[in-house]
């Protein structure tokens, strides 16, 4: 059974310790949390929760009081949640070989401590790196580039010539690398232009659950390092995405968008072609973005406007039929003939 002292944990996640020191065996929600248990306190209307809580201790933030309750004040709750969740949670112990129910290639080449698993299918020319883990039914298509570590999840389709950093994880249902929506019109009907480009994911990258990424017409589809995409995303071809930069679920990107680095989307952005989004952008979900930003700039609405002006926008919007109300006294007190202006 994995166990900590209180005070250990502390250390390992840069928070300082208050009350007396306990051992901890686990780590639950203040709702459902037993002895032995530590919890997660960072919002101010749960005290009253966590006072009752048989948690044997909490990680809370400078704005909570809990008073005689063991503790570890944190600065960053989100950072210790996740170190404190890794220690408990380890990860899986994975028996590396390749399962004679998986296909591979004989002229696919595979590192030490390689684990392909049933079902898997490994094309001509792929190359992957050591301690790689491919689970049931994925698909990886020839001339495929995967790195060391990376984790490729049941039913993720890795089409031909893609390149996947060190350290990656796509989601099950992800497919990286099918053909970019490009067609052109003859008079009568469309005809496919070919696309012969490639997709590229830098390192420590994460592709949500059925994501998908194209490949570039000719060029390159590129995520850059430490990008993490959520689950149902869309992101089309000659994309280019910044470092560690987050898209959460159900947005798209059109094709030959250029995004910056540390750039935050929220859920079902929509963001147009060929558009410049600059570094340290924040996007609010459901905005619709069809013009270049500018670096740091926080937008939301559709069209995306500047944060600020959107809020107010909101706000006005709610007096509209007061307005309305009062605009109507008016052009009938001056006898007023909009359809004259």
């Amino acid at each position: 059974m994995i166990s900590f002292k209180l005070s250990e944990l502390a250390e390992k996640i840069d928070g300082t310790i208050i009350g007396a020191d306990c051992i901890i065996y686990g780590v639950a929600s203040v709702f459902r949390a037993s002895e032995g248990d530590i919890a997660f306190l960072f919002s101010s209307k749960f005290i009253d929760i966590a006072k009752t809580s048989r948690a044997s201790a909490f990680v809370v933030t400078e704005n909570i009081k809990l008073e005689e309750r063991p503790q570890i004040l944190v600065k960053n709750p989100s950072l210790a949640q996740a170190r404190i969740l890794r220690l408990f949670y380890p990860e899986e112990n994975i028996n590396y070989g390749i399962s004679d129910k998986a296909f591979v290639s004989p002229l696919a080449r595979l590192g030490d401590s390689v684990k392909v698993m049933d079902f898997a299918y490994i094309s001509d020319g792929a190359y992957i790196q050591s301690g790689t883990v491919i689970y049931p039914y994925v698909f990886v298509g020839e001339n495929v580039k995967i790195g060391k570590n990376v984790r490729i999840f049941p039913h993720a389709v890795i089409m031909n010539d893609t390149e996947i950093g060190d350290n990656s994880i796509i989601y099950p249902g992800a497919v990286i690398g099918s053909d970019g929506f490009g067609y052109a019109f003859n008079g009568k009907n469309y005809e496919k232009i070919p696309q012969v480009g490639k997709v590229i994911l830098g390192k420590n990258t994460e592709i949500g659950a059925n994501t998908t990424i194209d490949r570039a017409t000719l060029d390159e589809t590129v995520i850059g390092d430490g990008c993490k995409i959520d689950n149902l995303v869309m992101i089309a071809h000659n994309v280019k995405l910044g470092e560690n930069t987050v898209i959460a679920g159900q947005s798209g990107i059109a094709g030959s968008t250029e995004v910056g680095k540390y750039v935050v989307m929220g859920g079902q952005v929509g963001i147009a072609d060929h558009v410049k989004i600059g570094n340290n952008v924040m996007i609010g979900g459901q905005s619709g973005v069809v013009g270049n930003v500018e670096d740091g700039k926080k937008i939301a609405g559709i069209p995306a406007l500047d944060y600020k002006k959107w809020l107010r926008i909101q706000a006005y919007q709610e007096k509209l039929p007061e307005i309305k109300k009062t605009l109507d006294q008016l052009i009938k007190k001056y006898g007023i003939n909009l359809e004259d202006k």
